[in-house]
């Protein structure tokens, strides 16, 4: 429901993804009253399942979990949300810039071009990001180091193998959502060191990408809302958080207010930009939302009416590189193949030019990139839907935001994620130590902004 009264309570949360959620429900397990406020008229924040004809869902956000996901997994079980496996069975497609078209089965073709290299500079990602400290980041003692090169400055004085660097390349659209000369080294080893390796984070059984939820990945974000009842208000957008040295932090939105003991902000750096504090946050917090940036990526779903590529031996995975405004396919069909579902992700810089082409065009190359892989009859879907981020209102970008060089080193010890004096908790995917940037680090993060405010209303007393 939507806002339109003056409430009071011990404390607002602000944000109604994953993170704000279960701060929310983690404090509703204590006995400790909560109101959580969410821009938007749903819940799940950039975990977006579209319903379609014929019961059909489609994840536009995040989708995926894996085993080691443990805090998702936990939240799934307690509300009875199924799970199935991602389809991978047959051979995947990789396509190159020449129209190579080479198909595969395991994690990579062992002869393709580059993969030699490829794999030697991922295992030295994954050497170094074992020295990260992924609870205080500023303790790593190379940090410097690695925080003053980009991905890409690292990736070329590695290897001068353009077939790797091109591998390389889409790894980084494919997790991140941006280009190797946008992102910090270190924020890379921080992020391959809070999922476990560079291979969890990459691969599909077993690891982040190893099963789907049946109802779409919000349903434990709508079942923890349900449990939350008349505690969350919808179409409430902060616009200003009042929070003086003494006295209540104070929320206001276009239909009322919260005044409140303590507040957790759980939104995306993005949206925080747009809400004014009163008194400005301190200078390290601002410094690290200033440079944070949202990676820019686009969802497109083809529907047909069965998954013909099955027949046809291959999975429905693909990599495409070169021009193709793709970069990654895969099934992402119903659990019970009712229907065939082709996801295209389109990432990066290639979203700024794709993006704003008219929406025929955008189809037809979507579409073009999907026959290349899976063949002609992937070019006449029966439904056709899309969700470009970077249009977002509220996120404007996904699905996670990232940190350019430099970032780490000036504002990570005290701007990336410690409360404030005055009462402000801070939780968000981008906030945790394990699986940052994933569903369950949302949901980590919002855990563990509720246990520092129980902490500090339990020392008040």
């Amino acid at each position: 429901m939507s806002l339109d009264i003056a409430l009071s309570t011990d404390v607002v949360v602000v944000g109604g993804g994953y993170a704000g959620l279960a701060a929310a429900l983690h404090l509703k397990d204590a006995g400790v009253p909560a109101v959580l406020l969410e821009a938007a008229g749903r819940v799940g924040g950039r975990v977006h399942s579209e319903h379609r004809q014929r019961g059909l869902v489609v994840d536009h956000g995040g989708q995926w979990v894996g085993p080691t996901q443990k805090h998702l997994l936990a939240l799934a079980d307690r509300f009875g949300c199924g799970l199935f496996p991602t389809y991978e069975d047959g051979q995947h497609i990789e396509v190159w810039q020449d129209g190579t078209r080479r198909p595969y089965t395991g994690a990579l073709p062992e002869a393709g071009p580059g993969v030699a290299e490829y794999l030697r500079v991922t295992a030295l990602l994954d050497a170094l990001a074992a020295e990260v400290d992924v609870e205080a980041p500023w303790l790593t003692a190379r940090l410097a180091e690695w925080d003053g090169q980009s991905a890409e400055a690292f990736f070329r004085a590695q290897t001068s193998d353009a077939d790797a660097l091109a591998r390389l390349a889409l790894a980084i659209q494919g997790v991140w959502s941006a280009e190797p000369r946008e992102i910090s080294l270190f924020h890379v080893l921080f992020y391959i060191r809070s999922a476990g390796s560079f291979t969890e984070l990459m691969e599909t059984r077993d690891c982040a990408q190893d099963s789907r939820f049946t109802g779409g990945a919000d349903a434990p974000a709508r079942a923890i809302a349900a449990a939350l009842g008349p505690a969350v208000h919808t179409g409430s957008a902060a616009r200003s958080i009042y929070h003086p040295a003494r006295g209540a932090v104070t929320v206001h939105c276009d239909r009322g207010g919260v005044s409140a003991r303590r507040a957790i902000v759980a939104l995306p750096p993005t949206a925080l930009a747009r809400v004014e504090f009163r008194p400005a946050l301190p200078p390290s917090r601002a410094g690290w939302l200033a440079h944070a940036r949202m990676g820019r990526v686009a969802k497109a779903h083809a529907v047909y009416p069965e998954p013909f590529w099955r027949d046809e031996g291959l999975s429905g995975i693909a990599t495409l590189y070169g021009d193709s405004r793709v970069g990654v396919v895969f099934d992402n069909s119903p659990a019970d193949a009712s229907a065939g579902v082709l996801v295209a992700f389109v990432y990066g810089d290639r979203v700024s030019d794709w993006s704003g082409q008219p929406a025929g065009q955008r189809r037809a190359e979507i579409l073009a990139a999907l026959a290349s892989v899976a063949g002609q009859r992937a070019g006449a879907p029966a439904d056709y839907t899309e969700r470009i981020w970077t249009d977002d209102p509220y996120a404007r970008g996904g699905y996670e935001a990232f940190m350019p060089p430099g970032a780490w080193s000036a504002f990570g010890e005290s701007g990336w994620r410690a409360a404030t004096p005055t009462g402000i908790h801070w939780a968000g995917t981008e906030t945790s130590s394990q699986w940052n940037g994933y569903i369950d680090g949302a949901i980590r993060s919002g855990q563990r902004a509720a246990g520092e405010v129980l902490a500090e209303l339990a020392s008040e007393h």
